[in-house]
């Protein structure tokens, strides 16, 4: 580690958890960021800030006015950009020694099965249902711990799948692939903004402890902040034996 290294992380540094062989850990290591928006926003600036070593961000689209309420990693001067290019713009000004991978595209199955496996944590920050389950199918395939968030109006959750522990639920666990459901998105029923910041840096905190060895993941909870009253809950999940995805890891 170098003397700027120890001086910019010197307040990880400080932790007893994280020490210098944690935060050598965050510069080692690789971590997959699927969606540059509302969630992707804090998480990335913070994997950044941090000193996460590789950080790959997967997102197919621009920067439109309509996310400046909330997607905190964008400008006024950046929209018509590709997210992945104003959110690299933006994490390269917080920390230039971050190594970034920019991909403007949608993360499908084929695209998911060549980035996850090279990934030692990938994050969930995208806004629909389908996209959710490939990654989550990526992950478990892969044994690769997840972190997904999602906000809509005033409702937020957080968890993390990591089929490394036993017993622990993957998404389809929770959130079944096969089910019918009305997609919804914040151009329709629109999202309080600092939720999406709340949530976005959980998971880059969850993200940051899963690689450096600090402390116990969410694995195995659902939790759940109601903005409305700003009440958290948090719910025990199991793996489902009959779940499609991970069921036979069991």
């Amino acid at each position: 580690m170098t003397d700027d290294q120890l001086l910019r992380y010197s307040r990880h540094i400080l932790l007893d958890e994280i020490g210098i062989e944690g935060q050598e850990r965050l510069l080692a290591s690789h971590a997959l960021v699927v969606g540059a928006g509302g969630l992707g926003s804090p998480a990335l600036l913070y994997l950044a800030a941090a000193g996460v070593g590789r950080i790959t961000l997967v997102d197919d689209d621009t920067v439109d006015l309509t996310n400046l309420q909330r997607q905190i990693a964008h400008t006024s001067a950046r929209v018509g950009q590709s997210k992945v290019a104003s959110a690299s713009q933006a994490m390269l000004q917080i920390n230039d020694g971050v190594q970034l991978t920019a991909l403007q595209q949608r993360a499908d199955a084929a695209l998911l099965e060549v980035l996850v496996p090279d990934a030692d944590v990938v994050l969930d920050c995208s806004d629909n249902y389908v996209t959710r389950q490939a990654i989550n199918a990526a992950c478990v395939r892969h044994a690769r711990p997840l972190v997904a968030g999602a906000v809509i109006r005033f409702d937020a959750q957080v968890t993390v799948v990591d089929q490394r522990s036993a017993h622990t639920a993957c998404y389809a666990c929770l959130f079944p692939p096969g089910a019918h459901f009305e997609e919804v998105a914040c151009a329709t029923l629109g999202v309080f903004a600092p939720l999406v910041g709340v949530v976005g840096a959980l998971q880059a905190a969850e993200a940051l402890k899963l690689l450096a060895g600090v402390g116990t993941s969410l694995a195995g909870r659902l939790y759940l902040l109601d903005g409305r009253s700003m009440e958290w809950s948090s719910m025990r999940t199991e793996r489902d034996p009959s779940c499609p995805v991970c069921g036979h890891h069991a």
